[in-house]
């Protein structure tokens, strides 16, 4: 289901990394996600609420947006 706010995203097990662009164009990076966590974002039909309860906050993140910019 589309979400209004994510608007792609990408996990890498090797380096339990979470990219999650939002809607807005910002890209951001979380750190340290359990691959199960990961999944259940994949699973998830409402994406913005699953990442707003189980991934804001809890993860360390870096904005990334302009490093792929230039």
């Amino acid at each position: 289901m589309p979400s209004s706010v994510i608007r792609f995203f990408r996990y890498s097990p090797e380096k339990r990394e979470l990219k999650v662009t939002f809607v807005s164009g910002r890209l951001y990076v979380y750190e340290d996600v359990p691959p199960e966590v990961a999944a259940a974002f994949g699973d998830s039909r409402a994406k913005g609420t699953f990442f707003n309860r189980e991934i804001r906050d809890r993860y360390a993140c870096r904005d990334i947006t302009h490093e792929l910019a230039g």
